[in-house]
Formats: structure tokens, sequence, C-alpha cells
């Protein structure tokens, strides 16, 4: 490389410096910048009425909108206070939940339930002292669809007053 060659390319390197730099300082100072504009894309993309989304950094939340509506039906705005039923959902956050637990080595797998939740209570003394976060996990308690289900109802003793669809750990 010549000597005009390198000055050519130390000046094309500074001046990418001088604006790259701002454009990096930017960033880090808005790093959700263009986000509520590609939430409100995607939900309408993807034919979603309405969506709440939250960034949670830090323990802070950092960012909380909703958008769209809460039904097709009735309307009503979605912000980011509005409650969604999500189903299924929970058991896959459950999981990984408990799977963090384990991983930290706070929690075993087939850890008796009890280790953990002292109060919990099955249809029947041995399984109640036998069943393991596993057998929860894999839905092994012997429990039908739904029962001892407390989002089905206000009850938190149905798992311990409902006979077992089948047995334990099948």
């Amino acid at each position: 490389m010549n000597r005009s060659q390198l000055r050519r390319f130390s000046a094309a390197a500074v001046l990418a410096l001088l604006v790259a730099v701002p454009a990096l300082a930017q960033a880090d100072r808005e790093p959700l910048a263009g986000l509520a504009a590609h939430i409100e894309q995607a939900r309408e993309l993807w034919k979603v009425p309405g969506v709440a989304v939250a960034v949670v950094k830090d323990q802070q939340v950092v960012f909380a909108e909703g958008f769209g509506v809460r039904s097709l039906a009735t309307g009503g705005t979605v912000d980011a206070d509005t409650l969604f039923a999500i189903g299924s959902n929970t058991k896959a956050f459950t999981a990984t939940a408990i799977g963090l637990l384990v991983q930290e080595g706070r929690v075993s797998w087939d850890d008796p339930v009890l280790t953990h939740l002292p109060e919990f209570q099955m249809y029947d003394p041995l399984v109640t002292r036998e069943i393991t976060v596993r057998d929860l996990l894999c839905h092994r308690s012997g429990l039908g669809t739904f029962r001892g289900d407390c989002a089905a109802s206000a009850s938190s003793s149905r798992a311990s007053t409902s006979a077992p669809a089948s047995a334990t750990r099948t």
C-alpha cells in the first residue's frame, strides 16, 4: 500500500468511526427504540387482535405497552395492564422455572413435592408422600384432565379431594 492509499484508507477509517460511534452511543441510550413499531407491525402481519408486551432488565420494567384491541367482537384497547388467558403456556413457564432451580442445585427432578411444599396434599397419603416434582411435570399424578387445576376453580384443595383417574406414574 503506497502513501496515498494509506492516507485514503486512514481517512475512510476515521470517517467510519465518526459515523459509527454516535450511532452506537445512540443505540446504548435507546436500546428499545423502534420496538413498539416492530411489535405493531408483527401484530398486524400475524392478524393478532391485541397483545401486551413488557421488557424487564435488571429487575426493572423498562418497557410496558399494549397494542390493538382486547376482542374483535367487543373492542377495548389493550394496555400494559391488560390480562390475557394464556392457557397451557404456563406449563412451559413452570417447567423452565423449575429447570433453572434444578440447574442451580436447589431442586431435584426426583425430590418429593413435600420437600418443597410441606402443605401439599393429594387424594391418598401414600401418593402425597411419594409424588415427585418430575411426576407433576410429566402428568403422572393420577389426576384426570383439569382435576386439581386451581385456575379452573377457586379451590386449591381439589387435588386433595379428587379421586384418581388413573394410577400414579402410568
